[in-house]
């Protein structure tokens, strides 16, 4: 399948006591780049977590954000122990110096150690309980830059077509663009010697190199194929990532034209070849976005 390297993915789910929101989001990249921001609870399982995206995500910078909060709210501990120490203290105290008042529960709340609220790393729960989120999340990503790789492949062999129409249009001049030039070398011969006889044997074998020179039979050929195998690579259901392969066929088709162009000697051909290497250039962008 053509994948995108641009996707989002998210999924819920709950680690111990927390209730976990994973979000994964890609952009391009040349090799897989993950960053990966968790709270401190999972600080410990980032190592199960990188390896999880790693599995699903071969190249691309990968963005990983969980967010977590208690499923219920916990009611908030009083150490009753220390409750009774720090009332007995302040009582003394009180006593000792003749205050006036007394010990109300709001001052011996306030005492440090005497309340204490729930902490998000109490029975966090357990690695693979947070990796099976980041398996989801991973997973609506996968379906995610499937869906644009698609849409990008569409885009590109209708690129591509426009490129073949080129290549016909530039098949059929070359041969009218030899026979031009045929006649232009003879025609300036003939007015250069002024009226010499010419040996006309000589005069075949430079039309003929100067034919070599100029044919682009081969190159055409070699554009041709590089196309069929961009087809191909652009239909493989393998799995395996396609972006690479596809820019170096493109990088091939690209030398194909810079030679076609300076074999040309003829303003349709050229042309021609500048809007192959203008609809090259775009495949080439849309290229960059697949994995």
């Amino acid at each position: 399948m053509i994948r995108s390297m641009t996707g989002f993915g998210q999924a819920e789910g709950t680690v111990g006591t927390l209730r976990v929101h994973v979000d994964v989001r890609t952009v391009n990249h040349r090799f897989f780049s993950p960053s990966i921001k968790v709270p401190g609870a999972f600080g410990r399982w980032e190592a199960d977590v990188r390896e999880a995206m790693r599995l699903m995500v071969s190249r691309g910078h990968v963005t990983l954000t969980a967010r977590s909060e208690r499923v219920t709210e916990s009611a908030v501990g009083i150490d009753e122990t220390r409750f009774a120490a720090v009332a007995a203290q302040l009582q003394a105290l009180h006593d000792r110096h003749g205050l006036s008042g007394g010990v109300d529960i709001a001052t011996v709340l306030r005492m440090p150690d005497v309340m204490s609220a729930p902490r998000d790393d109490d029975d966090t729960g357990t690695s693979a309980e947070l990796v099976a989120i980041v398996d989801r999340a991973l997973d609506e990503l996968a379906r995610s830059r499937g869906d644009e790789g698609q849409r990008l492949a569409t885009v590109l062999r209708q690129r591509l077509d426009l490129v073949e129409q080129a290549l016909v249009r530039i098949a059929a001049r070359a041969p009218e663009r030899l026979i031009a030039h045929r006649d232009r070398l003879r025609t300036a011969v003939r007015e250069l010697t002024e009226g010499v006889t010419i040996d006309e044997v000589r005069l075949a074998q430079e039309i003929a190199i100067l034919a070599d020179r100029m044919d682009v039979a081969e190159e055409m050929d070699r554009f041709h194929s590089h196309i069929t195998a961009f087809r191909s690579t652009l239909s493989d259901s393998g799995g395996e990532p396609v972006g690479k392969r596809l820019g170096f066929l493109l990088q091939e088709m690209l030398r194909e034209a810079n030679t076609t162009g300076s074999k040309a000697a003829d303003a349709a051909i050229l042309h021609e070849v500048v809007g192959l290497k203008e609809e090259l250039e775009r495949i080439r962008e849309q290229v960059e976005n697949l994995e």
